[in-house]
């Protein structure tokens, strides 16, 4: 209730995606529904049963109720998680992660969304739904909630003396604010149609250890890799030409992890005090 113009314009409802009633509630005399609801956890159990469950009741929810538009919100790991994509091949908004392959590393989070999203297009074709997803890598930049999320928590590890190496491996990344203005976006443009994937950069953890470390050199950031022995990996080729065709000019890299860290002091999950640091506030990003 603190954003701007909420007490005027907001109106909030509780509903639980479980729970049919609720939706339907919610959702009355709604244009536009945005699901972004999937729990993440390591139970397959916890993660898959309230996600397909939760993914119908907003789909029939949301027919019942006549929204013009849904938007679901996907996941960089509904994409990527293919061992047998070559080098050369370039991620984007027609490839799907191998569920084989997600069950096989237990990844259930990534399974989970490839089940629930492909679900989601087959019921947005049998009920009538104009739906459009958003594929977003993982998502840095200032938090919004008080607790830290597991997005963020792999950023606050590096800097807190939790992690003492770093993992041998990429990961995508976009910032939240991109995020946000991709949802609103293919919301209010009429001839969005499809998925779009929603990243801004893919680096070894490695780049962003380094990153960290110049923009925060007091903290204890690890200057190590935990896998010494085999090749660094090499970051892979995507395309987010969708999203810049509607507008999106994306935050770079550096300047998303710079926001997460102020914003962690800021918020008290990172204390300055704790490693004798005298210069709390580092320099702006030169972008």
């Amino acid at each position: 209730m603190e954003l701007q113009g909420a007490k005027e314009r907001l109106i909030l409802c509780k509903a639980d995606i479980v729970d049919y009633d609720s939706l339907r509630r919610a959702f009355r005399g709604c244009h536009g529904v945005f699901h972004t609801a999937c729990p993440v956890t390591p139970d397959p159990e916890k993660v898959l049963a309230p996600a397909v469950a939760g993914t119908k009741n907003v789909m029939h929810a949301a027919a019942e109720a006549g929204v013009r538009r849904i938007i679901f919100t996907s996941t960089i790991g509904a994409v990527h998680m293919n061992p047998n994509r070559g080098p050369d091949v370039v991620v984007d908004e027609t490839c799907w992660s191998d569920l084989d392959y997600c069950k096989r590393v237990k990844d259930w989070y990534c399974y989970g969304k490839v089940v629930v999203e492909q679900m989601a297009w087959q019921m947005a074709k049998e009920r009538g739904l104009d739906m459009v997803s958003v594929i977003p890598s993982l998502v840095i930049g200032p938090l919004l909630q008080p607790t830290v999320n597991a997005s963020i928590s792999h950023i606050l590890k590096f800097l807190n003396g939790v992690n003492k190496t770093c993992i041998n491996a990429v990961q995508g990344y976009v910032h939240v604010r991109d995020v946000a203005l991709a949802h609103i976006l293919v919301y209010e443009t009429p001839s969005a149609t499809g998925r779009y994937l929603c990243i801004e950069s893919v680096l070894h953890r490695r780049d962003i250890v380094q990153i960290l470390k110049d923009f925060f050199p007091h903290y204890p950031i690890p200057t190590k890799c935990s896998d010494a022995t085999n090749p660094r990996v090499k970051p892979y080729k995507f395309s987010n030409q969708k999203l810049k065709e509607m507008g999106i000019k994306f935050t770079p890299v550096k300047q998303g992890v710079y926001d997460t860290v102020k914003s962690l002091q800021e918020k008290g999950h990172l204390s300055v005090h704790q490693f004798n640091i005298s210069t709390p506030s580092a320099p702006h990003p030169k972008l």
